[in-house]
Parts: C-alpha cells; structure tokens; sequence
C-alpha cells in the first residue's frame, strides 16, 4: 500500500481531493495534514473520518522539524500540496502569512521529501497545486481577434502579496527538478466553486447574504471576469494528473466558463430567488457596489488544451448545473454554514482529530 500525503485537506479543495482518491484508490493510505486554521474543517469529512484508509494529522507545513520527523515515520511515496493561505483580501491585510505558508511551508515540505528519498524517486511523486493568478491579469476585450487565455508558458506576473506568493512557490518546486531531479509536476487552476467552500468567497457569501437579507457587495462595476471551476472537476483533475502526469511539467486546469462577477451575483440572485419561493429579482436589490480593492485583476482565463490533449481530461460540470448544486447545497446545510461563521466549528477539533505522537 502506498502511502500519500495530501496536505490541507481539511480546506475547501483538499477535502474533495482527499475524498476523490479515498474512494477511487483502495491501495492508497492518505494521509491528511492540516493545520487547522480558520479555513480548515474537519466536518468537510466527517463521512469518511473513520476510513481504514485515512489517516488525519494535524500539523503545520512550516515546522521543519516536525515535518522532517513526519515524512521519517511514515515514508510517504508521494505528496499532493495543496495547503496555503488563499484569500486575497487576508493577503492584503496579513500578507508575512501568505509568506511562511505558501513559500516556507513549501520549502520545509520539498526539502523533506528530497532528503527522505535522496535520489531513489522511482514510483514517487511531489505534486504541487497552485492557481491562475500567478499569471496576473488578461485584457476584458481584444482587437477582433479571440482574447488571449493563460497558456502553461504565459509568463508570471502576480499582483497581490496571496499571488506572488504562489508564483514563488511555483518557482521554488521547479527548482527541486531542475537542481536535485525531484520529480514535480505544478497545477495551475482557475477559480474554484462549490459545496464546502468558505463563505467569505464570493459564490458563498452572496448565497448566505440573500438568505439573510443581507447586502451583496461587489467591487468596482462588477466587470472584472473569471473562469468558474468546479471543485469536483477540479479534483478529477488532479486525480488525472497525478497518475498520468509527466514530472518536470505544469498543467493548466480551467473549467470553460468565463463569467463577470455582476453576472454571477445576479444570477445566483435568481436561482436562490426560485429556490426560495421569493419574487424574482427580490435578491438583486440587495445589490451594494464597493470601492474595488487594491491589485485587482480584470480578467482569468485558462487554456487548458494541453491537458486535454495529453492526458484527455475536460471538465465535466457546466456552471449552470455546478452553480445550481452549490447554491442547492449551502441552502440545505445551513448547520455547516452557521458553525463556520459562528466559528463553532473550531470545537470539533479538540475531540475529533487523531493526535499523533512522533
């Protein structure tokens, strides 16, 4: 049995993927490592908690010598990385935690997973999954001529604390290839969708907000545009990769769907109008234009031909069927919602998580 590590998977993605290859791989022992800060939750898998085959630690990326010891224990054959602080506002605001996270926590995990194997990587493997923001912004409009998209070449060019340290991170596992032969591969993905998700991102937030009756904000004009992924395509993807990936490459993951924000907000203004018996349009006087924050990128778009062509993935969630979901979702675990905002979520981790003494 092999033993992978999948690090924040208490987070919103990482508890999809930690799900997606518990049930998909029977000779796979997973190993979750979290921290457990604000955004991690353990109730994300408490349908699998006590699966033979999973195991929870938590922990933080950045301790190097609890890492160290860790990877010794257990001799992990391949990492799938995807802690890290992840919201832009916090970034602007605290950015030296989007630092040790993203950059040192990387670097603590790279480090132990090169001195573990020490040059014998046959059959391991150190997957990296970072996000579309490392490449800046894109035009909203072209000269008549199809607008340009991310490419796994478009050249970096972060402009928030939460982006650039990502791009850093990007950059960091790539030089474990180049320099020790570590075998890598990075993921670059466009933005994520659906249940679980944090309900300080915009999806959540304007769901619980018409449910409340309260405000939506929305930077700017609402014009700034970006491709919706939804998180179990997301995590089919990584699947995809991880096992038929070429070490050295980056793959990009985007989910076909480019939308403005103000289209998304009314939009799930009318889905939740619907699904709540309420006049349609009733949720779109909620409707409350802020000052756009610092840095903010007009337009994400990802290319992800390569990925299709090389390892036949697409996605398989249209985002009217994904937004209808996640929308059915939130409304239908208001308990999970409350605990988060609440933060009584926080108490389930003291009785629920298996303290491990190394």
């Amino acid at each position: 049995m092999k033993n992978i590590l999948i690090t924040g998977g208490a987070g919103f993605i990482g508890s999809h993927v930690v799900r997606t290859f518990l049930t998909r791989h029977k000779d796979y022992h997973i190993f979750n490592l979290d921290k457990l800060t604000y955004a991690g939750n353990l109730k994300n898998l408490a349908d699998i908690e006590n699966h033979p085959n999973y195991t929870f630690i938590r922990g933080d990326i950045a301790d190097d010598k609890y890492i160290n010891e860790l990877f010794e224990k257990y001799r992990f054959d391949a990492v799938i990385h995807l802690a890290a602080e992840t919201h832009v506002d916090r970034s602007i605001l605290e950015p030296m935690d989007f630092i040790k996270t993203n950059i040192l926590g990387t670097f603590v995990l790279l480090n132990a997973f090169k001195n573990l194997w020490n040059g014998n990587y046959e059959g391991k493997l150190f997957y990296h999954v970072s996000t579309d923001e490392v490449y800046g912004s894109l035009p909203l409009r072209g000269n008549g001529d199809e607008l340009p998209k991310f490419t796994e070449t478009t050249p970096y060019s972060p402009r928030s604390p939460y982006s650039a340290a990502k791009a850093g991170s990007d950059h960091l596992v790539k030089s474990y290839f180049y320099t020790f032969k570590v075998p890598v591969i990075v993921s670059n993905c466009s933005n994520n969708y659906g249940p679980n998700q944090f309900p300080e991102k915009l999806i959540p937030l304007v769901i619980n907000n018409i449910r409340n009756n309260k405000p939506l904000p929305i930077y700017g004009k609402g014009e700034n545009v970006r491709d919706w992924l939804y998180v179990e395509d997301h995590a089919d993807a990584i699947d995809t990769i991880f096992h038929k990936g070429t070490p050295g490459e980056t793959y990009n993951i985007g989910g076909a769907h480019e939308m403005k924000n103000i289209d998304i907000v009314t939009m799930i203004c009318d889905i939740v109008d619907k699904k709540l018996d309420r006049t349609v349009g009733t949720a779109q006087k909620l409707i409350t234009f802020v000052k756009d924050r610092p840095g903010h990128d007009l337009r994400y778009a990802i290319d992800f031909t390569k990925l299709h062509d090389s390892l036949g993935w697409q996605p398989e969630t249209t985002f009217e069927e994904g937004i209808s979901k996640t929308v059915e979702w939130y409304l239908h675990n208001k308990e999970w919602l409350e605990n988060v905002i609440s933060g009584e979520y926080l108490k389930y981790y003291e009785k629920q998580y298996k303290q491990i003494n190394l």
